[in-house]
């Protein structure tokens, strides 16, 4: 019975040594990062003004680039979609040539994949601007910040 007893005070002693040791080290570490920045950054701000400005301007033009990348993208989608939507319906008038009911929903639904297609491009294009106009007002926040 004593064993256990103990036993049981060890390993509660141990928890306690383990917490404080650990608590110990977390408040070392932290202490010592506050005291180990980067002072030559301090020294010179001004290299870092540049060097952020030029960071702002790449930043722009990777934006400008990417934006219209994806412009590119939307309309070539929504040019196959269009094509077909054309292919689909003229396959259907190629097999009813006496203008069924077949024939006039087919017509139909391409009409409306395209307008739907033109829609879209131009929702999602909108959406692609909006994020552009975003990432540009940010950029220069930041910069205007550190001015």
């Amino acid at each position: 019975m004593k064993l256990n007893f103990l036993m049981k005070r060890v390993s509660t002693l141990g928890r306690w040594i383990a917490t404080t040791l650990f608590c110990v080290s977390a408040i070392a570490f932290v202490w010592q990062g506050g005291f180990l920045s980067n002072t030559a950054a301090m020294a010179s701000p001004t290299a870092n003004l540049i060097a952020s400005a030029d960071a702002g301007s790449q930043v722009k033009g990777k934006v400008n680039e990417d934006t219209g990348r994806a412009k590119g993208f939307i309309e070539d989608t929504k040019n196959k979609v269009e094509d077909a939507a054309k292919s689909n319906s003229s396959k259907v008038d190629k097999a009813t040539d006496d203008g069924s009911l077949i024939e006039r929903k087919a017509k139909d639904d391409a009409a409306t994949i395209h307008k739907r297609a033109e829609e879209d491009a131009a929702r999602t294009e909108k959406a692609v601007d909006n994020t552009k106009n975003a990432v540009e007002n940010l950029v220069d926040g930041i910069k205007n910040a550190f001015n």
